[in-house]
């Protein structure tokens, strides 16, 4: 572990139009530590983890993650980061067994068959590897999101509401997945509405009001 922060934001605003989404934000995070976001909709939680993972970045301010500035370094950052996000860009037609395939292509990874089965049992659809995502509900649109994240095994992941469209026994796994991440060393920010549960999950808090840190605990 480095003593290097995982993620370094330095007085980091977003505007949309006339609308600031995050102003004059400043903290860090240490590699592999875990932090919870919290505020409440439209207090900026969304806008933060994506400029953390890069898919866009401040309009004013500076973001570093493991010590490189992202906007210079963003090649080079975006293989050790990732997002999970409401949307889930995943190929309607092909199977859930084959968009991971695709994934692991797009990613420069080797994942084999048996590899692809391994994650896709551990999220619970080892028996549906083989149906078209078309046909499954959002619950399980959200586990072949998680299994391609987990696929990617980065070292900074970044969940966008991980517990939303999940069933009771998705939001146990998905606990005991994130558990497995910082068992890995990975460095978790958790964006959640469930506080008890994201508290059980991390270490640090970070509350968000109308784009400004108002309090961590």
């Amino acid at each position: 572990m480095s003593d290097t922060p995982a993620i370094e934001l330095k007085d980091v605003s977003k505007r949309f139009g006339p609308r600031w989404a995050v102003s004059r934000l400043s903290f860090t995070l240490a590699e592999g530590r875990s932090l919870l976001l919290t505020g409440h909709n439209g207090s900026g939680k969304t806008t933060l983890l994506r400029m953390i993972a890069t898919a866009t970045f401040p309009t004013l301010g500076e973001i570093a993650l493991f010590g490189h500035e992202t906007r210079r370094n963003r090649a080079e950052l975006r293989p050790k980061v990732a997002l999970l996000s409401h949307a889930n860009f995943l190929y309607e037609d092909l199977t859930a067994a084959q968009n991971l395939s695709l994934a692991a292509q797009l990613l420069g990874a080797q994942a084999p068959a048996a590899k692809v089965k391994e994650l896709l049992e551990r999220v619970g659809l080892g028996a549906r590897a083989h149906n078209p995502v078309r046909q499954f509900s959002a619950g399980m649109r959200k586990r072949v999101s998680i299994a391609r994240l987990l696929l990617k095994a980065p070292r900074l992941a970044l969940l966008d509401e991980p517990f939303g469209e999940l069933d009771p026994s998705g939001i146990t796994q998905m606990e005991g997945l994130v558990r497995e991440l910082q068992a890995q060393g990975a460095t978790v920010v958790l964006a959640t509405h469930l506080i008890e549960q994201g508290k059980a999950l991390t270490q640090e808090r970070l509350h968000l009001e109308q784009g400004r840190k108002e309090r961590t605990a």
